[in-house]
């Protein structure tokens, strides 16, 4: 099975319980390691045939030289009361995982120092001296166990990026640092408005965040020792907000669809934030779709934005077709492959109508489809009009995820003088895959499809 990387968050936080202390019998203070969590989400990234992109981070409270706490789950984001004992506990973790997993293996895990330094409620005043500190002394550490590890930052969100990267980037020059890659973040709404549980936000034009991107790039290249760099974005989405019902909508599936197109102009690697929505940052959450960041709602629910992925990761091939709207990939071994999407800036647009003129050997060919919009494919109105239950029941829950699955179809079309003409309609916030298929025209004996139709 193929490898997937997964960004392991809050790795270091004390619900992890790896950072411990005891008294020994001459009053001196000693650290000790407790493995016992990290070995199970571990084997279960492994099991599932994921690897982590390792955070390093939250500071752990006894680690910790202030009392500074982030979300529900009291994340620390104070710097380390010691240096040394903060480098101990990477190196004793990263060690663990070797001795457990191999060092072939691990070293070729990513690492990532801290996350999203530049907002002060993840790093205390949003310090870059000290965050430049904490990068140095981490970076030493790392390289220390194995020189193989991947390294990087300085896992920036969109907050004064521009002066961030550059800061970092001349830090570097000036210690003789060289990271092994550049991390960032990458988010795309207007500042949210709070109404009871929920924030509700508006979209930015995404050239917006493109062109932040790019200038990210453009910074990393003007440093000679650095040109060429990649650049993960380790984090990205439409909202930053764990509860912004956007995330569980048609809506955002569209937006997400033409991120996707795009990301890949400027950056190595994009991840989005996150699988699932079993994620605690705002408290636990009351009702299973509270526009939590996931693909997936609780309850194994799959959102219209998880479709937008799984469609993408079908187009294997040759790209002949990149535009605003759609995607198109001819197949190694014949035949077409595509995504379009018809997104809307406030929620309200018009029907997309697209065609494609495609050469295509034979006399005809098939065209199927699989169609997520505000009327196949919605869980989110179902549950709304089931009266938006905040525990479901089995029959509940079963019957959402019938109702988030894509309405499949399928049309014979003509070859015309070696093209086949394809026409694809989006809905507003749809998203639509579609697959061109050569037909061969083989059938049974006596068989007759028109005759069975009665026509």
């Amino acid at each position: 099975m193929p490898f997937l990387p997964l960004k392991m968050h809050g790795l270091l936080c004390d619900d992890m319980a790896i950072y411990q202390e005891y008294t020994d019998k001459n009053g001196r203070r000693r650290a000790e390691y407790n493995f016992t969590y990290l070995d199970r989400v571990m084997d279960s990234y492994l099991g599932l045939g994921l690897r982590p992109f390792l955070e390093l981070g939250f500071m752990p409270k006894k680690l910790a030289s202030g009392e500074q706490t982030v979300f529900y789950w009291k994340g620390n984001v104070t710097p380390p009361r010691d240096y040394g004992e903060w480098c101990a506990l990477v190196q004793a973790v990263l060690t663990h995982l070797m001795d457990r997993y191999g060092a072939d293996e691990v070293v070729t895990w990513p690492v990532e120092v801290w996350n999203e330094p530049n907002l002060d409620s993840f790093w205390e005043g949003a310090d870059m001296e000290e965050y430049f500190t904490l990068f140095a002394r981490t970076f030493a550490a790392v390289k220390a166990v194995d020189g193989r590890f991947q390294v990087g930052g300085p896992a920036i969100c969109g907050v004064d990026d521009r002066r961030w990267m550059r800061c970092f980037l001349e830090f570097c020059r000036k210690e003789g640092l060289r990271p092994d890659h550049i991390t960032r973040h990458h988010y795309g709404i207007e500042p949210p408005q709070e109404v009871g549980h929920y924030t509700y936000t508006t979209l930015q034009d995404p050239e917006e965040g493109f062109e932040g991107l790019r200038a990210s790039r453009e910074i990393v290249d003007s440093f000679a020792e650095f040109r060429g760099l990649p650049i993960h974005v380790t984090e990205f989405n439409t909202s930053y907000c764990p509860n912004s019902p956007l995330h569980d909508t048609n809506r955002n599936a569209a937006c997400i669809a033409y991120q996707l197109s795009r990301l890949g102009d400027w950056n190595e690697s994009y991840s989005y934030w996150t699988f699932g929505d079993v994620f605690e940052e705002a408290g636990v959450p009351f009702t299973p779709f509270h526009g939590g960041f996931g693909l997936v709602a609780n309850g194994c629910i799959p959102k219209p934005t998880f479709w937008a992925f799984a469609f993408f990761k079908r187009l294997q091939g040759q790209c002949v077709h990149r535009g605003p709207e759609a995607v198109v990939v001819r197949r190694p071994g014949g035949g077409y492959r595509g995504v379009a999407w018809n997104r809307t800036h406030d929620g309200n647009g018009q029907v997309l109508e697209l065609e494609f003129l495609l050469p295509m050997e034979g006399a005809r060919a098939c065209l199927l489809t699989e169609t997520v919009d505000e009327t196949t494919c919605n869980p989110l109105k179902m549950w709304h009009d089931l009266g938006e239950p905040a525990s479901l029941s089995r029959a509940q829950r079963d019957l959402l995820r019938r109702a988030a699955a894509p309405l499949a179809g399928s049309q014979g079309v003509a070859v015309d003088g070696g093209e086949a003409k394809v026409s694809i309609v989006a809905q507003p916030n749809g998203v639509v895959y579609f697959e061109l298929l050569p037909v061969k025209g083989q059938c049974d004996r006596g068989y007759d499809y028109s005759r069975v139709n009665g026509r």
